[in-house]
């Protein structure tokens, strides 16, 4: 038999085993393991609220590819729920831990107490409820298991005590099992002989094949995998937003992204493809165009690490179970005498030329305010070799899947899976994985007003983040729907639809952060610049035009 050590110890040292090196959080939870935690070197980074601490373990997560740790006492569970449905919708493993109050509180109108586990029912992939230390051996292993195996999604432990004291106070006999499902990839599953020749016999039927990488191929690091296919065989390869970066985006193979979020070439070369290879993509409405592109007709290979996943929105799809790396490798052996689709590939490189070359009238724009164009033509410029680019939701991730470039391998694209203003706290959390990165927010106004108070969060830790506002002092995506549906009706448009104006490098410095106000588009390389060199956080407030409406996708 072991030592016995108390919950609080047996959390920390695990936590520490498991490669964690930050944990994210709100006063007051847990008091005791972070107490342990700071002797075993482990940062802890306290937030402002909840969803704030959810979205900075989410973006460390997405970046390191280990599981973010947030947390938050029973009373702030509802709020820490909220958070986690951008990482389910992304697919990120974190661990949610909670306090709530004991048994003998439960079911008594106990003041601010409500039941978790349907709070937690939609937004988690694996949920327990944690009555005595005894169980942290058997539950808290499960939780790393649950987070990272299969499709990784985010997991809640609910512990008993307010602040989860009694499970801090009790006793466990140490573990001393090995560290395991500290990394994504948790394991690589090798795909079947047959199933790889099932593949490659309808690829050998294709002339003009896709690929659409989504974000199980960069959990699988497929990248190295993908170039190797892709350029032995003269295959496109477009990506979903949370695939972007899967190949160099100036790479000649590359299309960009699909869906919802493309630009107008990218939809229409994938509707033309008579084979589409779904890679470590969930083919949901808004990747596919509500499922029209490509139509169901259209023959499908589909790549998977989750079984129940292929086919799950086009049924007829050939499919291959296991890693995506291993995957493309195995395909691209048993596809050896298949001949190159090299016409196919230049008709669609000369689109993507096409393409770039209708925008850059409005990326050199000098125009004032500033066009969005001429902003994200200048983050493509500074954004270092190994710079992390964190978008938001809606405008901000279909400017920068469209128009920021990503050239270089070492880069890496974070967006939100639907989370306004989950891009700033997300972005601070992974300049903390990943401190001797450059790591760039790129969010607008309206997702920004959301978690100011983390600019503090910012300071107090001097997390060197830069983030960029693109400025327009509204809604800018809504404004044309609202114009729409009023019509010549008379009325307040600006009501529902604008707000500020306001001046976010003057509320940055009044935080202690850098600020830097820019209003001439000749200004933004410096400012850039500047901000990447200075290693404190700053923020970059560029006035922009509401008025130019980003990349409109191809549809049906």
């Amino acid at each position: 038999m072991g030592d016995r050590i108390d919950g609080a110890r047996y959390m920390a040292e695990t936590l520490h085993r498991q490669g964690v090196s930050h944990v994210f959080f709100i006063d007051a939870i847990m008091r005791r393991t972070l107490v342990e935690l700071e002797a075993l070197g482990i940062e802890r980074v306290l937030a402002h609220s909840e969803k704030s601490a959810v979205y900075m373990a989410d973006g460390y997560a997405r970046v390191t590819g280990r599981p973010g740790v947030c947390m938050a006492q029973s009373v702030g569970a509802a709020n820490l729920a909220a958070g986690l449905q951008d990482a389910y919708l992304h697919r990120t493993p974190l661990i949610a831990m909670t306090g709530r109050k004991p048994p003998m509180f439960r079911h008594r109108n106990a003041y601010q107490e409500l039941d978790h586990a349907p709070l937690y029912a939609s937004v988690t992939k694996y949920h327990a409820e944690v009555e005595t230390a005894e169980q942290l051996p058997f539950l808290l292993p499960q939780a790393f298991r649950e987070a990272t195996e299969g499709t990784p999604r985010p997991v809640h432990l609910d512990l008993a005590g307010l602040q989860a004291e009694i499970i801090e106070t009790g006793t466990v006999e140490q573990d001393p099992l090995e560290p395991h499902h500290t990394q994504l990839p948790a394991r690589r599953s090798p795909p079947s002989g047959s199933e790889i020749e099932a593949a490659a016999a309808a690829l050998a039927r294709a002339r003009q094949p896709v690929i659409v990488a989504g974000g199980g191929a960069m959990v699988s690091r497929a990248q190295d995998a993908v170039r190797r296919f892709a350029e032995a065989l003269q295959i496109p390869v477009a990506t979903s937003t949370g695939g972007r970066g899967i190949l160099p985006t100036d790479h000649e193979l590359h299309v960009g992204c699909v869906g919802l979020y493309s630009a107008p070439h990218a939809n229409r070369i994938l509707h033309e493809a008579d084979l589409v290879i779904f890679l470590g993509c969930h083919t949901g409405d808004q990747v596919t165009c509500n499922w029209t592109i490509p139509g169901q007709a259209t023959p499908i290979v589909q790549i998977d690490v989750d079984g129940s996943e292929i086919g799950r929105n086009y049924p007829a799809a050939v499919g291959v179970l296991g890693d995506p790396a291993l995957a493309m490798e195995a395909l691209l052996a048993a596809c050896g005498g298949q001949e190159p689709r090299a016409a196919w590939a230049g008709e669609v490189r000369a689109r993507v030329a096409a393409w770039r070359e209708s925008m850059a009238e409005a990326m050199a724009s000098e125009a004032s305010p500033i066009r969005v164009e001429r902003l994200c033509h200048e983050i493509t410029k500074a954004l270092p070799e190994n710079g992390v680019l964190v978008a938001d939701t809606g405008y901000s991730t279909i400017w920068a899947a469209t128009l920021i470039d990503l050239p270089h391998p070492g880069q890496t694209f974070l967006r939100a899976a639907g989370s306004l203003g989950w891009s700033f706290p997300a972005a601070l959390g992974a300049k903390c994985g990943a401190p001797e990165r450059p790591v760039v927010c790129f969010t607008g106004d309206g997702a920004f007003y959301y978690h100011l108070s983390e600019l503090e969060t910012a300071r107090r830790r001097n997390i060197p983040l830069v983030t960029v506002v693109n400025n327009n002092s509204a809604f800018g995506q809504g404004l044309v729907n609202i114009r729409n549906i009023y019509g010549g009706r008379p009325g307040n448009q600006d009501e529902i639809i604008r707000f500020g104006p306001t001046d976010f490098a003057a509320v940055a410095r009044s935080f202690g952060v850098e600020g830097i106000r820019v209003e001439d588009p000749s200004e933004i390389a410096g400012a850039l610049s500047h901000a990447l060199s200075l290693g404190r956080p700053a923020v970059i407030d560029v006035v922009t035009d509401a008025e130019p409406r980003a990349p409109e996708p191809w549809t049906l």
